[in-house]
């Protein structure tokens, strides 16, 4: 059994004895699950970066011509000295 007391004063959770038995329990084999863990040589095993083989394309960082911003601008319903203008959200 798993000591929960220390852990039911840090939590402030005030549990029964019915509760405070079965959390013991379930704390206890998980303890158990982990330590079954640790007794597993993974010392030649590269870290997972991720579970799905995916390749990340990234594409190169090219300048390329874009938009000037009166360009941008022209379909804006409403600017201001080259910004957009847009209603308050605060008040």
């Amino acid at each position: 059994m798993f000591d929960i007391k220390r852990y039911e004063a840090v939590a402030m959770l005030d549990l029964d004895e019915d509760e405070s038995g079965r959390l013991s329990a379930r704390a206890g084999a998980m303890v158990e699950s982990f330590g079954a863990l640790e007794s597993v040589d993974t010392r030649d095993v590269l870290p997972l970066v991720s579970v799905v083989d995916v390749h990340t394309v990234l594409r190169d960082d090219i300048v390329q011509k874009s938009h000037t911003r009166d360009e941008i601008l022209a379909n804006a319903p409403d600017q201001n000295d080259g910004y957009f203008r847009v209603p308050g959200t605060l008040e």
